[in-house]
């Protein structure tokens, strides 16, 4: 059990900062499905202090229950300090730096990853942020720049000593970008090494991964990125698996594209007409893996309107749901 701020964790299972994902509607969903801390798309804390319109767009937490963690990104500590403090006003009441992304244009600038190359400048960008708030400030960072630079566990060191609640490590290099797997044995290493919380983050896909992270690292809870694309019912599946060992059965057919027709709705009405262009990916991840779905992606990609794409949707639920009623052995 570990304490953030006034919010209180026991082996927590968190959704991962997806840029152009991780948004409000996609966050209500997760909040739904069990997932006990959700955090928001990377945020440039320039941007923020720029007054720019978009950035706050992305920070807007309202009408979200309670914590949502806000990650700011940039490598220059005052600019950080200053975003923390816009980030706060605007209602965050954890944040969370980037030190893990490894967009190249993004690290071009010296921020995310890149600060695993500077790892003074790393701890001087959380020591300014801890210090001008009063909500719990968390890292998520990789274990290096590449394979030959492994600094993970003098890092979690350092940011320890400047003051940050808790640390999010993934188990990949930058310049593994997210192929190969996930060196939990590092994140290992980062526990032993520090004594604020360790949240693991890599390779987490079933229910049964995050168990075994937890056995094998010691860590205090599992954050979920790519496992839950397309499928918000990992986080309900995965904290019953921890609390009882019964591995409950995944989204059938009918769920699966009810729950994509759930978050267009969603989407539009936090994004209106940009809605289709932002579902289409989530609905491509919705239906992967069910019979024709690869016809379907095609339609889903070409609907230009949201009754459109609902309409693709609704059609394909009904056929699958009418070939299981005629015995075709489909199981949806």
């Amino acid at each position: 059990m570990f304490q953030l701020g006034s919010y209180k964790f026991d082996k927590p299972v968190c959704s991962a900062p997806m840029a152009g994902i991780s948004d409000k509607a996609f966050r209500l969903l997760l909040k739904e499905m069990g997932c006990d801390l959700v955090w928001t798309e990377m945020i440039s804390a320039k941007a923020l202090t720029y007054k720019n319109a978009k950035t706050f767009g992305i920070l807007d937490v309202s009408r979200e229950k309670q914590p949502v963690v806000v990650q700011l990104f940039g490598g220059e500590p005052e600019i950080m300090a200053e975003g923390a403090k816009l980030a706060v006003e605007q209602g965050a009441e954890i944040l969370d730096i980037n030190m893990g992304c490894p967009a190249p244009k993004v690290t071009k600038n010296c921020e995310g990853s890149a600060l695993l190359k500077d790892l003074p400048l790393a701890s001087q960008v959380a020591k300014a942020v801890a210090a001008v708030v009063r909500i719990p400030v968390t890292v998520k960072f990789r274990l290096g720049w590449e394979a030959g630079s492994l600094v993970a566990v003098e890092l979690a060191k350092r940011l320890e000593h400047a003051g940050v609640s808790a640390l999010i490590v993934h188990g990949r290099t930058r310049d593994q970008f997210y192929s190969g797997k996930a060196d939990w044995q590092a994140i290992a290493e980062v526990k032993r090494a520090v004594n604020i919380p360790v949240i693991g983050n890599g390779d987490v896909w079933e229910p049964q991964d995050a168990s075994l992270m937890l056995e094998r690292t010691g860590c205090d809870g599992v954050m979920i990125g790519r496992g839950a694309l397309g499928n918000p019912w990992i986080f309900a599946r995965t904290r019953h698996f921890l609390q009882t060992g019964e591995l409950l059965p995944g989204p059938d057919a009918k769920q699966r594209i009810e729950m994509a027709q759930r978050h267009l709705k969603l989407l539009l009405s936090f994004k209106g007409e940009l809605a289709v262009q932002e579902m289409r990916k989530h609905a491509a991840w919705y239906i992967k893996g069910l019979r024709d779905a690869a016809r379907i992606r095609e339609l889903v990609m070409k609907a230009k309107t949201p009754e459109e794409m609902n309409g693709v949707l609704q059609e394909y639920k009904m056929r699958l749901i009418g070939e299981m009623h005629n015995n075709t052995g489909i199981h949806i």
